[in-house]
This record gives structure tokens, sequence and C-alpha cells, in this order.
């Protein structure tokens, strides 16, 4: 195994030896750690991806900009219609086709080879996802024992197994959450003292999927160029990776857009120097991301919160010899501390920014219950020859039981009260083609149908689900906000600058359209109304249910049971509404009628 992990030729002798002594201390020390079980890396990819497969089924899409902005600009490249986002309009030009194009080219083999349906497309696309997220977690977890030994990686897997914060993000189809991935392989090849993977991770991670995501190589350039002294060899690699991402990403966006685009240096250009920036969407208090943190880890976003100075004090505690981590908490720890600096102290905050560092607050978690372990079995077993962990294993599990309870109950709550969007969509295909063959389908196949939604535009799950001969049209509501629009029909609409388009969340009125062109609607059935929010659902002499699923009205639930969910006892706490799919009752190519 130390073989496997000789650094490549390149690299200085000095480089080499050191990893020789480290490969040799840790062989030292693999007697003591075999003391700790831990299992294998076969396994932890098995568990993992069951975990994440079983996300990319049941978690929801929780951020509209992953409808607008990721799976509609895919359906555009997959199928020739899809909304398109000021962002996407060559005249601002902020987002990345290269990205894209890494999940429209799979989802074309599944189209074209097996002639899957539209719907099936979205969910091998969201499976695919979960198997690459699998795939580095599992990269993630060996190098975790190299680096870390037996008992930060097992903790590692499981927390992370069962985490809802991982369950929300694994399978997302969001720059973060590739920026995610790219964090599990740089910090891996980091800690495997495979420089190159590290700096490539970071590369890839920045330039394809979200520019400020470099922040988090700032450690492992420290690492590189200060403590190991190999200012050129970083350099190097760095100009390398760099030009062989950028350029191809470069040549992809100059041929959609049709004029030369660098997105990631647009990205920022928008975000920090642009009037308004990302601030006119919307800002959260400073306690957004704490509240936010809690929810999807509970005691392990604690434990990360506080995990340096913990962990520097048992050290100075416990003076254990730190021969196996050669690379120093504080550095390891820092990543998280730096991200949560820029981050949190920008007024625009949104849960999926946090993304790309979970793996990190997981891992941090994971080393202040090692160091935990560690200072108990000094302080109160410090005769004990056997291995540090044995002597608190019970508490440990205590521990991950009440976290693990406590994250199935939360992602559970997700489900159950926000599900209802991917369970009415998919019935639109139901209307054309029903899965029971002896049912007769309510539309004809070829017939041009307009499903229409008012206020619950933001929670559309994208084209995917719509019939190929269908539109999807949107009703003036309360938002007051711009809405996409559609992408110019052709095989060059990428590179048609939109007219009513612009970067300063100004409402466009065009894109509206009248009550009567609609065939299908889609509404939630609240108690409240106002000027352009009726409920549609109550009127009976108009429209039909002919589909519905219950969805939480957060605002006439109790606080803590419509975070959490607890069988038979969050019913009595919580209030449900009807999320409808509604059919005119008059035929518009027939006849006129007045709005309701």
């Amino acid at each position: 195994m130390a073989a496997e992990r000789q650094p490549r030729s390149r690299f200085s002798k000095k480089s080499s030896q050191s990893r020789s002594n480290l490969d040799s201390k840790l062989h030292n020390n693999k007697s003591y750690d075999e003391l700790c079980w831990c299992p294998r890396a076969s396994v932890v990819f098995n568990v993992l991806l069951s975990a994440r497969i079983s996300a990319a089924f049941l978690s929801n899409i929780s951020d509209c900009d992953e409808t607008y902005n990721y799976w509609e600009p895919t359906h555009y490249l997959l199928y020739g219609s899809g909304f398109q986002t000021w962002e996407y309009s060559p005249k601002y030009a902020i987002r990345s086709y290269g990205y894209l194009l890494l999940h429209v080219l799979p989802a074309q083999v599944v189209k074209q080879i097996f002639q899957a349906n539209k719907v099936t497309v979205f969910y091998y696309v969201r499976f695919l996802l979960g198997i690459l997220c699998a795939a580095c977690e599992t990269y993630f977890f060996k190098s975790l024992v190299y680096q870390f030994g037996n008992n930060v990686a097992r903790l590692y897997f499981v927390l992370s197994a069962v985490s809802t914060g991982m369950f929300i993000s694994s399978a997302a189809y969001l720059p973060s959450s590739f920026a995610m991935y790219c964090c599990l392989v740089a910090y891996g090849g980091w800690f495997n003292r495979n420089y190159p993977i590290a700096i490539f991770g970071i590369a890839l991670g920045s330039l394809v999927g979200w520019p400020f995501f470099v922040i988090l190589g700032v450690p492992i350039a420290f690492d590189i160029v200060i403590r190991q002294n190999k200012f050129w060899t970083f350099i190097q690699w760095s100009l390398g990776i760099l030009l062989a991402v950028l350029i191809p990403l470069i040549a992809i966006d100059t041929h959609y857009y049709g004029k030369q685009v660098i997105s990631p240096l647009n990205i920022v250009l928008y975000n920090v120097f642009s009037n308004g920036g990302p601030d006119l969407y919307g800002v959260e208090s400073w306690t957004f991301y704490f509240k936010n943190g809690f929810l999807n880890f509970n005691c392990v976003f604690i434990m990360a919160c506080f995990s340096l100075p913990f962990t520097l004090l048992t050290m100075c505690i416990v003076k254990k010899n730190r021969d196996l981590l050669q690379l120093p908490t504080w550095l390891v720890l820092s990543s998280i501390y730096i991200w949560a600096l820029v981050f949190f102290t920008r007024p625009h905050k949104e849960e999926r920014f946090l993304f790309p560092i979970y793996p990190l607050i997981i891992l941090s978690a994971g080393i202040v219950l090692t160091s935990f372990q560690e200072l108990y079995h000094h302080l109160l077993t410090p005769l004990n020859k056997r291995h540090y962990s044995s002597s608190s294993n019970w508490l440990i599990g205590i521990i991950m039981t009440v976290f693990t309870l406590i994250s199935l109950s939360r992602s559970s709550a997700l489900y159950v009260g926000y599900h209802a969007p991917l369970d009415v969509y998919p019935e639109l295909h139901e209307l054309v083609t029903p899965f029971d063959e002896t049912k007769a389908p309510m539309f004809r196949e070829d017939r041009k149908i307009n499903v229409c939604v008012g206020r619950e535009w933001y929670r559309y799950t994208s084209s995917f689900f719509l019939p190929p001969t269908w539109k999807y049209l949107f009703l003036k509501s309360e938002f007051s906000g711009q809405l996409p629009h559609q992408y110019k029909a052709g095989a060059d609409g990428t590179k048609v600058v939109p007219q009513f388009m612009n970067d300063m969340n100004i409402e466009e009125v065009t894109v509206y359209s009248s009550i009567h062109d609609c065939d299908l609607l889609v509404d939630i059935d609240l108690p409240t109304e106002g000027e352009y929010e009726k409920n549609f659902s109550r009127l009976r002499n108009r429209w039909e249910i002919i589909y519905s699923k219950k969805f939480l009205d957060s605002t006439r639930s109790h606080p803590f049971f419509r975070a959490y969910y607890i069988p038979f006892i969050s019913e009595k706490y919580t209030t449900y509404v009807d999320y409808n799919l509604l059919k005119s009752k008059r035929d518009r190519r027939k006849m006129h009628f007045d709005d309701e």
C-alpha cells in the first residue's frame, strides 16, 4: 500500500523521502490503530451509494435556481425547449455551459440509446450525481484512514451516511454540490500527499463549478508553498491544470454564447463589483447559517463550530505524539473558519452556499469526537493499554444514535412536508400515457396543452415533467421580481440576446400569460388570497381537481414539528394543505370566458 502512494517522479527527492518517512511512521502505528475497527472501502462505498441513490429519488428540489438555472438549460440542450434566465443571456453570460455538458452528455446517451422518457432522464441524472458523490466520499474516506487513522474515518463514514446535509446536497444539480464533490477529491488528495490531485480538485471546482470555491484551496496552498517549500512545484501544477481546464471551458462557452466568454470571471465581477449584485435577491440576518447548519447537522454543526479550540486544548492536555498527523490540526480545521469568515459576513445568504464545506463540517466533528475520546482515555483510564477509543465507545455510540435519529427525523420532515411538487408534476405524463394501459388517456399525445402556474412558480420541478408538446406558462402573482423566459427555438438559441431581460431583478410583464390560455393549472389550496393570487382550487365552477398531494403549511404549524417529523405525533401539531393539479372545465379553443 505504501508503494502505491508514492508521489510522481517529478517531485523532488526530499518530497519522496518525506513521504517515505510518513509511511514508515504509519506502519509503526499500524498495530495500535488496528485495535480500532474500521469498515473496508468497498463496504463504505456500498452504504454511501445506497444513501445517495435514496436521496436522488427522495430529496426535494429546494432551490428554484436548481430548476431554472440548470435543469431548464439542460432540457433545452436535450430537447430544444426550456426556460432561460438572465444569467444565460449572452449580454451577461455568468453561467457556464461547460458545467451543463457534464450532465447533458450522459443524459443524451440514455435518451438516444435507451429511448427513455423525460422523467426517466431526469432521475437518471440525479442517479449519476448520487454515484459520483458516493465515489468521491469513498476516496475521501480512504484518505482519512491514511491521514487520521481508523477512528476519525469511521466516525466520518457514519455521520456522513445519515446526515440531512448530505441528503440534501449529494444529488442536487447545483455548482455548489459539484464543488462539494471537488472538495472531497481535493482534500482527499491533500491528505494522501497527492498534490496534483489536490490542486486539480480545487481548480475544477472553482472553474467549472463555483469560482468562490477557490477559498478552500488556501490551506492546501499554504501547506505546499510554506510548509513543504514547494513554491515552483505549486506554480507549475497550478498553471498546467488551470490551462487544461480553462481553455476547454472558454471554448465551450464561446461556442454557445457566440462570443468569447470567461464565465468564472463574469461571476466574480457580478458578485463583487456590480451595483446591487446578489443582494437584489434578498438578504438574511447573521443567524441564518447557524440555524441552517443546526437543522442539517444538529450536534455535529455545534462540534464543528468549536472544533479548533477544543482540539488544540486536548492536544495540550494529552500531549500525545502526533507523528501520525503530519498536517497540523489547526491547518486542517481552518478551512471551515475561512469559509465562514467570507460567507457568514455577506448579506445575501443561501443554504447551498454551505454545500462545499459539508464534508469538512463532518470531518471537523469526527476530529472533535476523537479528541474527546483521547481526553477521556487520558484522564479517566490512564492505565488502560487498549486503544483510546475502547473506554468511551459506549458514549460515542449514544451520540451517534442521537445524531442519526435527529437527522432521519429532519430528512423525513423534508420529504413528508415538501415533496408534493415532485409527486404532482409526474402526473402530467400520466394524463397522456397512463401507466395502467387499460386506462384511457385524458389528452391526446399530439394535442398542445398549456400548464399554468401563479404563486407556485418557484416550486416548478422543470420541463422534464412536461409531455413533449406541452407548454408551461406564468400567471401574474404577488411576486414582483424577474421571471425567466423561454429560450429562442433553434440550434443557436443560446446565442440570441433575449429582449426584456435585466440584471437588476426588475419585473418584466411580458412573461405573463392570460388565464384564458390555461388548460391545466398547478396551485396550492391556501386559506389566504391576494389581488393576483386567487385560490383557484376553490373555484369549482371553473376548475376541477384531478390530482392532489398534501403539502405542509409552515405558517400554521408548530416550528419544531415542521422541522422534525415524529410519526403519530407531528400530525397533531402541523397543518397540511392540498397541492393540486387542476383541469379547466372549459375548452379554451371553443369559448372565451371572463376572469374569475
